[in-house]
């Protein structure tokens, strides 16, 4: 009898910590093998998964026994929380365990994107010397706007601050009266838009946010401003958002998220030679630091269930 099931990776050290105490399946390709899960699903007690394991109701079928599903990262889009909530089984996110790794991308991709520092290396090699295409813009100075002031919000504004950016955020359901603001201003959705020349989201994907950077939101951006998705996909229009980098309405974009998840050729075809955009396969929260991190949060919490 499998006691838990890993669908997707997770750090050795912590899939050890869980088979001294437990039987355990781990296959990190059982995602994209939806019929063998449920298979495997039969007899567990517990089930880890990241982003891409869709536990739906149907799964929670093959698996009458789950008690508890834990959740390498934070993001709960993945998973049925009403259907896991009817079948009282818990669900453990590793809050917490990577807000750093996404903090550290956003800066990384504003860095990138304002100073256009673009790999040059064939131009260079063939004898090219593209100095004044790359002459870039500093972040010091500019204005680093958070739609969203969560943990990894104000992480991102802790760095961006110590860089030289002042910080401005929206947030509805943070009071304003909040110690977290701390030093970022706390304004309305507009004013980000309008004044921020980077512009990152921070916010889950739910029916309020769905296409919430849309054509609209896009064109009340600075001109020139970035946009940074490292949240969720669904959040941002992307067909606006080619668009608007298209006819330069907006400086540029890093998109680590998307509307479908991994992309095939299809979905990927619009982001063809579009410019000053920066394409990342889900990665912002995912570095070996917290991979070791979050792998060990979620072993802990689904020990600590079972």
């Amino acid at each position: 009898m499998t006691d838990i099931v890993i669908s997707e990776f997770m750090d050795q050290a912590a899939v050890d910590m869980l088979a001294k105490a437990h039987d355990v399946l781990y296959d990190p390709t059982l995602v994209e093998r939806p019929e063998q899960m449920s298979g495997a699903l039969h007899d567990c007690r517990a089930l880890i998964v990241r982003n891409r394991t869709q536990v739906t109701g149907a799964l929670l079928d093959a698996a009458p026994n789950l008690k508890v599903v834990g959740r390498l990262g934070v993001g709960l889009d993945n998973i049925d929380m009403e259907a896991c909530e009817r079948r009282a089984i818990a669900v453990c996110p590793a809050r917490g365990a990577n807000d750093l790794s996404v903090a550290e991308y956003v800066i990384t991709a504003a860095l990138l994107l304002l100073r256009c520092a673009w790999f040059a290396n064939q131009q260079m090699i063939a004898g090219q010397w593209p100095r004044n295409r790359l002459m870039g813009r500093e972040l010091s100075g500019k204005c680093l706007g958070l739609i969203g002031y969560g943990a990894i919000a104000r992480e991102t504004a802790l760095r961006a601050q110590a860089l030289g950016m002042q910080t401005i955020a929206c947030d509805p359901y943070l009071p304003e009266q909040h110690a977290d603001w701390g030093s970022t201003r706390k304004v309305e959705l507009e004013q980000v838009l309008a004044e921020a020349d980077v512009v990152s989201l921070h916010i889950p994907l739910t029916g309020e946010t769905s296409n919430l950077i849309d054509a609209a939101a896009l064109s009340k951006m600075k001109p020139g401003a970035i946009l940074v998705n490292a949240a969720r996909g669904g959040i941002v229009d992307e067909e606006a958002l080619v668009e608007a980098l298209k006819n330069g309405r907006i400086g540029g974009a890093a998109l680590d998220v998307f509307n479908k998840e991994p992309l095939d050729e299809m979905d990927g075809a619009k982001f063809r030679d579009v410019p000053n955009l920066l394409l990342t396969p889900h990665i912002g929260g995912v570095t070996q630091e917290s991979n070791l991190r979050v792998s060990r949060v979620t072993a802990e919490n689904v020990l600590r269930y079972l």
